[in-house]
């Protein structure tokens, strides 16, 4: 076993022994003091962005943000400490994006805009154009808001917005797309499991240059 597999395998027996069958997801937060603060109190997995999603809003409307990567790097290091675990929640439109959230140690990663144009997903169809789209909007949306509660309250703006994806019928095709993206990464890095994927990984700034 792991070491990796020897974490989950404790940190799933200290659920069932608390919480019967029940697993605590809390966030979004982007720092390591934070996630420390809700596994302290009882958290079990970590959601971690804020604003990255392709559909959100915050940063232009709060001037609050925080690169991805560079988050799940910091809440990961602090959630595994503490016999905790993460979500990479956003911020992936590419096969590539998937594995290096996966390389930059999160335990799961979440894919809304890359999954949500697909039949599986039981969405809004829209026809435009002689052309069949699926409505996908961010959890704090205008349309979100309207949907699950009362709409947008006095005190608060929607931070999310609402666009049209040109709809796939089954998800079969882009979950073996993912998959064998991230299989390539590990040809790439010489690692032999997705575990080892985080110890062969090295993140390099660079600077882009117009050619």
């Amino acid at each position: 076993m792991m070491e990796g597999d020897l974490r989950t395998s404790k940190y799933v027996s200290n659920v069932h022994e608390t919480f019967s069958d029940r697993v605590i997801s809390a966030g979004n937060v982007v720092r390591g003091d934070l996630v420390e603060e809700l596994i302290l109190a009882d958290a079990d997995i970590v959601k971690v962005c804020i604003d990255p999603d392709s559909v959100c809003t915050t940063r232009v409307k709060t001037v609050v943000s925080y690169p991805q990567l560079s988050a799940i790097i910091e809440c990961a290091d602090m959630a595994h400490g503490l016999s905790g675990q993460i979500i990479g929640d956003g911020g992936c439109s590419y096969a590539g994006d998937v594995a290096k959230s996966f390389g930059s140690s999160a335990d799961l990663v979440m894919l809304g805009g890359m999954l949500e144009d697909h039949e599986e997903s039981s969405g809004e169809l829209v026809e435009k154009d002689s052309k069949t789209f699926m409505k996908f909007y961010g959890i704090s949306s205008e349309s979100t808001m309207e949907k699950h509660s009362d709409g947008i309250t006095k005190y608060r703006a929607a931070e999310g917005k609402t666009v049209l994806l040109q709809f796939r019928i089954s998800v079969h095709n882009t979950m073996s797309g993912i998959l064998g993206g991230v299989h390539s990464t590990y040809t790439y890095v010489g690692a032999a499991k997705l575990k080892e994927l985080i110890k062969r990984t090295t993140f390099i700034r660079v600077q882009e240059h117009n050619v």
